[in-house]
């Protein structure tokens, strides 16, 4: 099966190093300010000249409250003024960009972020979707993957109404842990009444997803009390869910130095949450998709993986990969072919470049002919769990084992370990080995020598 995992403490204790999650190949660590609005313009010209379609991103940045665990990039207030000089910015770069594309480039895929999207009213929610439908191309049928994370905390029926009605299909809903004082510890009070309110209102609107988000190893965490929360989320019947690990690093965000680190569980604890969450979720029916990422079988990220077309970007595992992913507002990323670029993660200076009519790209980069090649090979085991040497030959023109001469002897010894089945001709991950897909897609990071391993969140 595909979603086979094997668990092997042995193997977790060699390979469970700090790496990246890879969204992205190369890694948003290799951006650079040398990357700017035009290189920009330049790809999403042609972007509309080959026709592609879009997916779109869109970063609302604002939270009522602060969790203390957050990494996100973020604006806390509870003044809900604050909002609307962000999103007159935000049109007008929507504007800006949409001026340089096609109008048949389709939207096939939304997503709201952030931040929590539904801090905004439900005015501005209404006005935002408007000008994204003014500007762009966007789907009336229902038939587009339109999503939006929301905090049960900020919304009731009345927005779960008012979402469906401007077309989004989708949701993922922030949890984290249903344990009071586990949310205690990190300021995140959330009933599962609350929870449940909104994924019954979704299904009464019949979106089409439901996603709910889980983090194991947050402080005053113990195995029992998180397989507790697991099995109440599994109860709810969510068709995609995330289990995340919790990487503590509090010299890089403020906010998780509120944690006291004689609160956060051991390395044993960590481990056992996880075994037992992947027990509980393949127990219900739960297909382990990859990264953290369960599904049930129906769902559309399940069958992509079986049909072989699942892919991975920004968003995370995608069946949209083949879309140019363009992204709005505050820190947002944009992959248009082989260009990376972001906008500049300060909100003032975000809005005054758009206030002064210019993009507020910040960084970014354009991938080398090796970037394509590790890129697709990164792709394609961190989705699949396989790899054929031979479609990667013909799609760049290389001997495998030539070009990828300094890894073959770590391949080798993952063989030995048992983490893959290797032969002259294909990877295939075993099922001792899907957990630690992350330390096999990093033998192939042409650039993870040059980074500090503590900026990463490990393997496990």
């Amino acid at each position: 099966m595909l979603d086979a995992i094997q668990w092997s403490p042995e193997l977790i204790s060699r390979y469970d190093h700090s790496g990246p999650r890879y969204t992205s190949y190369p890694t948003a660590m290799q951006f650079h300010g040398d990357t700017g609005p035009l290189d920009l313009l330049c790809a999403l010209r042609a972007s509309s000249d080959a026709g592609r379609p879009l997916s779109l991103y869109v970063h609302v940045p604002f939270c009522a409250n602060i969790c203390y665990y957050c990494a996100c990039n973020k604006v806390i207030t509870k003044n809900r003024d604050r909002a609307q000089p962000y999103l007159q910015a935000l049109g007008h770069e929507i504007e800006m960009i949409s001026s340089h594309l096609a109008p048949g480039q389709v939207v096939e895929q939304l997503h709201f972020g952030g931040g929590t999207p539904t801090f905004l009213s439900h005015d501005q929610l209404r006005n935002l979707m408007g000008d994204l439908r003014k500007w762009f191309t966007l789907l009336d049928d229902d038939s587009g993957d339109y999503g939006i994370e929301i905090d049960p905390r900020e919304a009731d029926w009345a927005t779960m109404g008012l979402l469906r009605e401007l077309g989004f299909n989708r949701i993922s809903l922030g949890v984290q842990d249903l344990d009071p004082q586990v949310q205690r510890a990190v300021n995140r009070m959330q009933s599962v009444e609350q929870t449940r309110a909104i994924i019954d209102a979704a299904h009464a609107l019949q979106f089409r997803s439901v996603n709910i988000d889980l983090i194991y190893g947050l402080p005053l965490q113990t195995p029992e009390r998180f397989a507790k929360t697991v099995a109440e989320v599994i109860a709810i019947q969510p068709d995609r869910l995330s289990l995340f690990n919790y990487a503590h690093l509090p010299e890089r965000f403020m906010p998780q130095r509120r944690i006291a680190d004689h609160d956060l569980p051991s390395s044993a604890d960590k481990l056992s949450m996880l075994q037992s969450s992947i027990a509980q979720l393949s127990a219900a029916g739960y297909r382990y998709i990859g990264m953290d990422h369960f599904a049930l079988p129906d769902d559309e990220l399940a069958i992509a993986q079986e049909e072989g077309k699942l892919q991975r970007n920004f968003q995370g595992y995608t069946t949209h990969g083949h879309c140019d992913l363009i992204g709005l507002g505050v820190s947002a990323i944009s992959q248009v072919d082989g260009l990376y670029c972001q906008n500049n993660s300060d909100l003032n200076l975000y809005q005054q470049a758009l206030g002064n009519d210019q993009l507020a790209t910040k960084r970014g980069l354009h991938c080398n002919a090796d970037d394509l090649v590790r890129r697709a090979v990164i792709q394609q085991l961190i989705c699949h769990f396989q790899l054929d040497f031979a479609d990667i030959e013909r799609g760049y023109g290389i001997d495998f084992q030539h070009y990828f001469s300094d890894v073959w002897p770590r391949l080798q010894q993952m063989a030995r370990d048992g983490l893959i089945e290797l032969t002259q001709q294909s990877i295939n991950v075993l099922p001792s080995g899907r957990l630690l897909v992350r330390a096999l897609c990093m033998l192939f990071d042409r650039y993870l020598s040059e980074q500090s391993q503590q900026r990463f969140s490990r393997v496990i």
